[in-house]
């Protein structure tokens, strides 16, 4: 596997998102970490309800974050408090049993994550705006996503006028190239969202997201609620964006087989946690995870023979895995390829991908 010396636009660590309170919480995404850097193409696949969307949601602050932080061009942009509220409880209620000498090291503990909670609010707070809008997004329902009483020049010209620009003929001339660009025409600036296919809207929906001039895209699922014939057309209008404006991308998605020809790297989550990470070819070449064999035997080939034998496999973690003695954690198999398992299984993929 090639080294790749990149440098590292986003950096995500052990980032957590829960919904609800009390006996209630759901888990939507659990300590997650990775990495996107400059210029690469990002995969995150898994089925639907397994966190992706919450995960790039929260990366561009559409949610505020429960635990762990969100590192963009070095600098923090997300800072979740959760995990020091937690391990500060915690401390709070061992103190009032323990001896003096615990104690002691129990405060000390505690001036530490007090330091660090102040930190973290200090630095979800005062994030830089004009580095937060750097990253933008693309939504996965296009329609649902535009404003249905702002015509299309109102609505990518929406984030110019939000930072600030009043110059008229700027705003229509930018918004023109926008269009141009999309694969779009002039005409189109007048009419509003309903009088546009779903492949035109999401289009609509890519030039708002550059008229920006982002260094990153999040494209949540900007394909599945398109035909068929037009998907290849907006993935290949996102892979020349990527090349004629430097994009990085985080694509998010269910396809594997769309991932596997779009993306450098690619993700897998499952229920909230990421289970394996590795380059796309080396994922498709050795899948590790049981979630991972079993997403890549869903995959369907056009060939009725292959369709015919093809055999399913099924996940199920209860049987899958033992996790009653030990916690599975993030390990290195091979060099870049990750995988969530326990120190056994570490061992058994080890294995595995020398036989292969």
């Amino acid at each position: 596997m090639s080294e790749d010396n990149r440098e590292v636009l986003l950096k995500v660590e052990h980032l957590s998102m829960y919904f609800g309170k009390g006996n209630f919480v759901k888990k939507a995404v659990n300590d997650v970490s990775f990495d996107v850097k400059k210029g690469e193409v990002f995969g995150l696949v898994g089925e639907s309800g397994c966190g992706k969307t919450t995960t790039g949601r929260t990366i561009i602050r559409l949610y505020d974050a429960t635990s762990g932080s969100v590192y963009f061009k070095g600098q923090r942009i997300v800072a979740g408090i959760g995990s020091y509220v937690s391990e500060l409880k915690a401390l709070r209620a061992e103190r009032k049993t323990a001896d003096s000498a615990r104690q002691a090291e129990i405060d000390e503990r505690i001036t530490e994550l007090r330091a660090e909670i102040a930190k973290a609010k200090h630095d979800h707070k005062h994030a830089k705006k004009d580095l937060v809008t750097k990253i933008q997004m693309i939504y996965q329902d296009p329609i649902s996503s535009l404003d249905p009483r702002m015509t299309v020049k109102e609505i990518i010209a929406e984030g110019l006028k939000i930072q600030g620009v009043k110059d008229k003929k700027l705003i229509e001339q930018k918004v023109l190239e926008m269009l141009e660009t999309v694969g779009l025409v002039a005409e189109h600036a007048t009419r509003y969202p309903h009088e546009f296919s779903g492949g035109q809207r999401q289009r609509i929906g890519i030039a708002r997201a550059i008229i920006m001039n982002p260094e990153m895209i999040i494209a949540d699922e900007p394909i599945s609620a398109l035909d068929v014939s037009i998907r290849a057309q907006v993935i290949n209008l996102l892979n020349d964006l990527c090349k004629k404006m430097g994009l990085t991308i985080l694509f998010i998605a269910h396809d594997l087989s769309v991932v596997k020809y779009f993306s450098d790297r690619i993700g897998v989550m499952y229920y909230g946690n990421m289970v394996e990470l590795a380059d796309s070819d080396e994922l498709f070449r050795h899948p590790l995870h049981p979630y991972t064999r079993s997403l890549l035997s869903a995959i369907p080939l056009p060939d009725p023979e292959t369709e015919k034998n093809r055999t399913r496999i099924r996940y199920n973690p209860l049987t899958d895995h033992e996790y009653t003695t030990e916690e599975p954690q993030f390990r290195e198999v091979l060099p870049g390829h990750f995988v969530r398992c326990t120190e056994k299984e570490f061992e058994q993929y080890k294995k595995q991908v020398a036989e292969s």
